[in-house]
């Protein structure tokens, strides 16, 4: 009996060193407890999308302000230099101009335009054009201008205000002046604007003079009544009767000096507007077989030609026209009164109406009317009505 019971406690030490071990190993574990009654989580399975490109996000954009135009001259060896206000090739060499744009359009002086014989091309090439001027002479001297088309399909029109120009000299040994086929050259001088007396000459280093023909004279120039830019020639700024006359330029230029052409100047006073008409009838009414005047004047400056025309009732009939014309000056305030006065010899019921006189001169017209009435003559039997 002794041995079984140590045989028990033997067993039960065994167990027990056996249950501290496993539980020394859970403890290591560390493992979760599961929550009783938990529910497992579901997870749903989306479908498959792809996914869409993001937006770029560009700032916006100001409109884009068109390219600066310029001109450029093409030297020896594919060298490049850009054009200024002037420029000066000697005669007999070439010239080469570009202009960024496509397309774009050339004017050169009339010389050429009328007849370059052959020397003068344009060319558009992809992002310029080109004029090419070979065997330059001292005639082509002026004013080159290269334009910008804005096109819209095949409609094309110039940009004027994004013009380029360059003035361009071509020296001549020979001749300082450009040629003329002119020996006379008429000139008006107006008034109302500037004369410019061209004299234009090949090379800009030439020094030129305005002189009068008869009495022979130079003239001043002080840069205020007269002045002179070479790309011009001069200019009479406030043209005066004493500038009329014959005058022309001299030029020289190392041991050489030339006359330019003969500049006829004719002295024309024009208005400063168009006249300003009145217009008055003898009468608003008139009989039959009396006569009529109407009266239309003009207040203006001495010396401005004035030109009347009517437009009158008879001249439905062909009834001719009858006036009286008149021109009287107003003492010392350079004024003058010019007057037309429309005649008509015992007046007809045609001549009842709308009269209407209209004032001319170079700088344009009015035109004022008046009406008149053509009443029964007096005395005269007034018809009775006829019974039915």
């Amino acid at each position: 009996m002794k041995w079984r019971l140590m045989l028990n406690i033997f067993l039960l030490t065994v167990l027990l060193l056996e249950s501290g071990l496993c539980q020394k190993k859970d403890a290591g574990e560390k493992k979760p407890k599961a929550k009783p009654n938990a529910e497992k989580p579901t997870v749903k399975k989306l479908p498959k999308t792809t996914p869409k490109p993001r937006a770029r996000v560009t700032p916006t954009q100001a409109p884009a302000t068109p390219a600066q135009v310029s001109l450029t001259q093409v030297l020896d060896k594919g060298k490049f230099q850009k054009v200024g206000d002037t420029l000066s090739v000697p005669a007999g060499g070439m010239l080469e101009l570009r202009c960024k744009g496509k397309p774009v359009q050339w004017a050169v002086p009339s010389y050429l335009e009328e007849d370059d014989e052959g020397r003068l091309r344009t060319i558009q090439h992809e992002r310029y054009g080109a004029l090419i001027l070979s065997n330059a002479t001292g005639a082509d001297t002026g004013e080159y201008t290269c334009y910008p088309m804005y096109c819209e399909d095949s409609d094309c029109r110039k940009e004027y205000d994004r013009a380029v120009k360059v003035f361009i000299f071509f020296p001549d040994p020979q001749e300082l002046f450009v040629p003329s086929s002119e020996y006379y050259e008429m000139v008006q001088l107006r008034t109302n604007r500037p004369t410019v007396l061209p004299c234009q000459v090949t090379n800009p280093q030439a020094s030129v003079t305005l002189h009068r023909e008869f009495p022979p004279e130079e003239l001043k120039v002080d840069g205020t009544e007269i002045s002179f830019d070479v790309k011009r020639g001069f200019t009479i700024h406030r043209p005066r009767p004493h500038h009329a006359g014959s005058v022309y330029c001299v030029a020289s230029h190392g041991g050489l000096r030339q006359s330019s052409t003969k500049y006829v100047l004719i002295y024309v006073n024009y208005p400063v507007s168009p006249p300003s008409p009145v217009i008055q009838a003898s009468s608003s009414s008139v009989n039959l077989g009396q006569n009529l005047q109407v009266t239309c004047s003009v207040l203006g400056e001495a010396d401005v030609a004035i030109d009347f025309t009517w437009e009158y009732p008879g001249q439905k009939i062909g009834r001719p026209l009858y006036t009286q014309d008149s021109v009287h000056p107003l003492g010392g305030g350079g004024r003058q009164q010019s007057e037309t006065i429309l005649l008509v010899d015992e007046v007809r019921e045609v001549d009842g109406g709308t009269y209407t006189c209209t004032a001319q001169n170079l700088e344009g017209s009015r035109s004022v009317s008046t009406s008149v009435t053509v009443l029964a003559a007096r005395g005269a039997a007034t018809p009775r009505p006829r019974r039915p």
